[in-house]
């Protein structure tokens, strides 16, 4: 099939380079031209692990092109996903501008019937909207839209393998015609009948995905109540942790237990230092947006909310019991981007935690494998370090705030030895505490007592 793209970020790309990978003729536009030029030099905007490949060997084939113009993009093709950024208002809102911008585009440069399908995340009856700006754009009366709502499910740093191959295929339409449509454009997913160009954990699934049909309302809703229940079980989490460390506890031990009840499930109860990324915050707040105009209190997402957001200060009053006094302490942060195999810093936890240690008056040094370029863009005046032994060397204290398996794996004995003091502070629980201790560092993480706590919980002190 022909299908357009509108938008080239993260999910835009994923879902270009991955239609084309099963079969279709596709191709991206989008309105930020220094996007495509990138595109066009066979580079990609952003990091996302196995994609350049999947681009690379798609474009040879002819399956896979880039356009400068929107409108040839809308005039190539009879099926357009819409892929663009849907950033939050200040007042949590989704910010839909750049959907009815889409709307405009097709309506105005449409000739002859297209299929407008939704895959940026947006408010239920959002799709209604689509279809009256549509109708009210497309005066010329040569083109007939119908609308589809299909919401990505991509994790950024496994986007590839979770699109070739799904839990779930989510499509929400008003008549068979579009289903049908629907259906044939993921075919090849559902049935398979393709080679997965990537190694993965989720590349290749034995279980074909699951097809479900809903109304449009429905599908736009399941992507908000998926990813606030993410938040609600990352938050949750994340005060057990808090309560374990006060009781002598592991949360290592309890979240394994937990999650073994396959009503619970292990996925996203982690203790840590809070979510972030372009997806679960911005969603979160749009979902209680959502809600408080229907008249629904949803207050139990807003606390959700406010525990994520004092995570930061919990780290730091960790840091401070530690060190006593932190204007002036030089202290290294490993890790930029919001979770590791990304290089998007967009509403990282990492970030946030490094501008409130700015504030505190420590000096900063971070250093993360793929979010330097990205950070260094919108952060000038942070200091970055070449390596994480560098960010290590003459430091009061390492905070340890993405997961990335590259830090696990660190000589720790060489960034023991380098430090002004060995002091680890492991917000993401990445690291072994019997390991670091063995090896002399003073460590601290998260929902896993201290050695003190611990033996005056027990009773022998």
């Amino acid at each position: 099939m022909k299908i357009s793209v509108v938008g080239s970020g993260y999910v835009g790309l994923v879902t270009g380079g991955c239609l084309a990978e099963i079969g279709h003729e596709v191709v991206c536009t989008d309105s930020d031209l220094a996007k495509i030029e990138i595109l066009e030099a066979g580079q990609l905007p952003i990091y996302e692990p196995g994609l350049e490949g999947v681009i690379a060997q798609n474009r040879q084939a002819k399956r896979l092109r880039f356009e400068r113009e929107p409108a040839n993009a809308v005039a190539a093709s009879d099926v357009i996903f819409i892929c663009v950024g849907t950033p939050p208002l200040p007042n949590g809102d989704a910010d839909l501008s750049a959907i009815d911008s889409v709307a405009r585009l097709v309506g105005t440069e449409a000739r002859g019937p297209k299929l407008v399908i939704e895959k940026s995340t947006v408010p239920a009856q959002t799709g209604q909207q689509l279809k009256r700006q549509l109708s009210m754009y497309g005066r010329n009366g040569t083109a007939e839209f119908r609308v589809a709502s299909n919401p990505e499910f991509l994790r950024e740093g496994t986007a590839v393998g979770d699109f070739l191959h799904p839990d779930r295929i989510v499509v929400g339409v008003e008549d068979e015609l579009t289903e049908k449509q629907m259906h044939e454009i993921y075919r090849p997913v559902l049935e398979q009948r393709f080679t997965c160009p990537i190694h993965s954990p989720s590349c290749p699934k034995v279980d074909p995905p699951a097809w479900m049909v809903t109304t449009i309302n429905s599908a736009e809703l399941i992507k908000h109540a998926s990813n606030s229940f993410l938040a609600l079980k990352i938050s949750y989490a994340n005060m057990l942790a808090d309560l374990a460390e006060k009781l002598g506890a592991d949360i290592e031990e309890v979240v394994r237990a937990v999650g073994k009840d396959p009503r619970i499930g292990e996925s996203f109860l982690r203790a840590g230092i809070g979510f972030g990324g372009f997806c679960l915050p911005k969603d979160l707040q749009a979902f209680m947006r959502l809600a408080h105009r229907c008249g629904v209190d949803f207050s139990l997402l807003k606390e959700a909310e406010n525990i994520n957001n004092r995570r930061i200060d919990h780290l730091v009053e960790k840091l401070r019991r530690a060190l006593w006094v932190l204007r002036g302490k030089q202290i290294g942060v490993l890790g930029l981007a919001f979770k590791p195999n990304t290089d998007d810093i967009r509403f990282s936890p990492a970030v946030a935690l490094i501008e409130r240690l700015k504030a505190e008056g420590a000096r900063v040094h971070a250093y993360d494998p793929e979010a330097m370029e990205k950070t260094c863009e919108a952060h000038p005046d942070l200091q970055v370090g070449a390596s994480a032994y560098e960010v290590a060397h003459g430091a009061d204290a390492v905070v340890i705030a993405t997961e990335w398996k590259q830090f696990r794996e660190l000589d720790w004995q060489r960034m023991r030895d380098s430090m002004a003091r060995p002091l680890i502070l492991d917000g993401r629980n990445l690291l072994s505490p019997n390991e670091m201790k063995a090896l002399g560092f003073e460590y601290h993480s998260m929902g896993r007592p201290d050695e003190e706590v611990r033996t005056m919980v027990n009773g022998t002190a």
